[in-house]
């Protein structure tokens, strides 16, 4: 699980966390299973893609995998994620889970920039 621990990600296992940045998805329970962690260069997790319906168990579905990479460059670092295994979600909602993922990243991208902008 992974807790977080003063701003800091710290391995244990498996957690469930609150969303508190998702416009319209605050408060909104998720979970995810740590994959791997290499401290300042990779962090990798599963979990089920747009689960947003309370009433729905997704536990029976094939989970996505979120990979964050930094990659060190000439000019400052790269940051890379991907988000694979959408092929496992079911049918019904597959197109939908991969656009509000797609657009979620892509969000969450813009507000990574904003911050570092800031920060510089």
């Amino acid at each position: 699980m992974v807790r977080r621990e003063t701003g800091r990600c710290v391995r244990t296992g498996r957690f469930r966390e609150r969303d508190d940045h998702g416009k319209g998805y605050e408060g909104m329970r998720f979970e995810l299973v740590v994959d791997r962690i290499e401290p300042q260069h990779l962090f990798s997790w599963r979990w089920h893609p747009y689960a947003v319906d309370p009433e729905v168990d997704y536990s029976h579905e094939p989970p996505t995998l979120v990979v964050c990479e930094l990659e060190e460059v000439a000019d400052g670092t790269v940051l890379t994620l991907v988000e694979s295994g959408f092929d496992g979600v079911p049918a019904a909602r597959r197109a939908e889970a991969y656009r509000m993922h797609v657009e979620g990243w892509a969000a969450q991208m813009k507000a990574i920039e904003q911050y570092l902008v800031k920060a510089a």
